[in-house]
């Protein structure tokens, strides 16, 4: 095999997006008509065949393109986590824009380019990568929280995130130019040779070495911490999750995060392994910052979308106590921490999909009263989610605070593991308030009829959440195996 297919080899997956992307803007153009028609279908199909390719294909790790690409086990489980979100925020958005009219053929498009760019930034090993791939994921988000172009809030919210994410951007660079300038290279491995070497050096050069690297650090995680909407850059959130469609605003809380968490992972451990005590405090810092705040803001609210939003925040900042670790065992954790996450925010969404009365959305918690009397089965699997959310036993969400917490013990981390019980403890007064009005509140006006779609996400992912507990070996070895690969 020449180099050339060897390298398109390892990215198969997203030359498939690349291609498949093309194809739904040609056919939705060609066809030439306002609805998107089949393009969600063909857009599904694309990214489904992504996912394959991914499951089946090479197990091998490699670094192609001249050493700013790596496919490796720790990229492709974060690979399919994004993948999985985009595939389940396209099914169930479908009727909703269709309601709303504004399901046009652009919106997978749209969707694809940003997981293009989500899988790009996961297989990033330097900084040129790493801002190609972020700014395309970024460019089509800006322009999906807009999408609903006649309503002001969208509007409002599409301005916001762009505003906010380009200088999230400039800073990022900043930082990227600084370590650039400090290792004479881009490439995460000779970031950390550099760092490496200086440190070897000792005495006041190396101290000064040090002081400018953690400038350069600092800004960088600034911009990574602006994609995973963590304290103190998560202003954005909230506005932006209540003011997008709601199929919409699923995709920012899953696909998107899933490939912002990878990136940071993989940067702070291949890039900055010489100077842990350094990033270490960063990320300790705004783990704490973002359980806070996700905890206790969180509680007064009545929008079901803001609601999640401050969620988000939360277990943004529960998932970095593992990496904080910098161990293996951290690493793992955050594996399983992201991947249960995808999974109960995809079924709390596909609830929030269904809160329609008279073919009108409605997204205040108090809509939910007495639903557990009206649609008892969605009030059930609804619960679940909660109270996985909340890291009840024996259920998924659990077992993905126990994991990363686990870890943060075995660092010696310990008070940063109680500082996260404690706030799941607070976390849990809002989760379970949302319990007590579909259970103990009297019924309010029933809602329409789910669709088989939302349905059938809210099943499988409630089933999942519900069960794991019962077969957690084979995931729990693959996010072990995925982990190994970036020691």
């Amino acid at each position: 095999m020449t180099p050339i297919s060897l390298d398109i080899a390892h990215a198969l997956p997203e030359l498939i997006l690349a291609i498949g992307a093309l194809f739904v803007l040609l056919f939705g153009a060609i066809r030439g008509k306002e609805n998107d028609g089949p393009a969600t279908e063909i857009a599904v199909g694309i990214l489904g065949l992504a996912v394959v390719v991914l499951l089946i294909g090479s197990k091998s790790r490699a670094v192609v393109f001249d050493g700013m690409f790596i496919d490796d086990a720790f990229g492709r489980f974060m690979k399919v986590l994004t993948l999985i979100g985009s595939i389940g925020t396209l099914l169930m958005g479908q009727r909703f824009l269709a309601r709303e009219r504004i399901d046009k053929f652009e919106y997978p498009v749209l969707v694809i380019l940003s997981t293009l760019g989500a899988l790009i930034l996961i297989s990033a090993s330097g900084l040129i990568t790493l801002y190609l791939g972020l700014e395309l994921m970024s460019l089509a988000l800006y322009v999906i929280a807009a999408f609903h172009r006649d309503n002001i809030r969208a509007s409002e919210a599409g301005l916001k995130y762009f505003v906010l994410g380009a200088l999230s951007s400039g800073m990022l660079l900043y930082g990227a130019s600084l370590l650039y300038g400090f290792a004479g290279t881009v490439e995460f491995t000779g970031i950390a040779e550099a760092i490496q070497g200086h440190g070897d050096q000792g005495g006041l050069a190396s101290s000064d070495n040090l002081r400018f690297v953690s400038f350069g650090l600092v800004f960088l995680m600034t911009g990574l911490a602006f994609k995973m909407s963590v304290v103190p850059f998560h202003m954005w959130t909230p506005d932006v999750y209540e003011g997008a469609p709601t199929p919409v605003t699923a995709f920012f809380a899953t696909a998107p995060k899933m490939a912002a968490v990878a990136i940071t992972t993989r940067v702070i451990i291949s890039a900055f392994p010489g100077i842990t005590l350094q990033w270490q405090q960063i990320i300790v810092f705004i783990s704490i910052l973002s359980m806070a705040l996700g905890s206790f803001a969180a509680i007064g609210q009545t929008n079901i979308k803001r609601l999640m939003a401050y969620s988000s925040i939360g277990h943004m900042g529960f998932a970095l106590v593992g990496l904080a670790a910098g161990t293996q065992e951290g690493v793992q954790g955050v594996i399983i921490y992201m991947a249960i996450y995808l999974a109960m925010t995809l079924g709390t969404f596909a609830a929030i999909l269904s809160m329609k009365i008279n073919d009108r959305s409605v997204e205040n918690v108090a809509d939910l009263m007495g639903l557990a009397r009206t649609h008892p089965s969605m009030a059930f699997f609804l619960a679940t989610m909660m109270f996985s959310l909340a890291g009840i036993p024996p259920l998924a969400g659990f077992f993905a605070k126990f994991y990363v917490f686990d870890a943060a013990i075995h660092a010696h981390l310990y008070w940063l593991a109680v500082i996260g019980v404690l706030m799941s403890c607070v976390a849990a007064f809002y989760y379970l308030r949302v319990i007590k009005f579909m259970y103990f509140d009297e019924s309010g006006v029933a809602f329409d009829r789910q669709s088989p779609i939302t349905a059938g996400v809210l099943t499988l992912t409630g089933l999942f959440v519900l069960l794991m507990w019962v077969f957690p070996s084979t995931f729990i070895g693959a996010a072990g195996a995925a982990a190994k690969s970036l020691f």
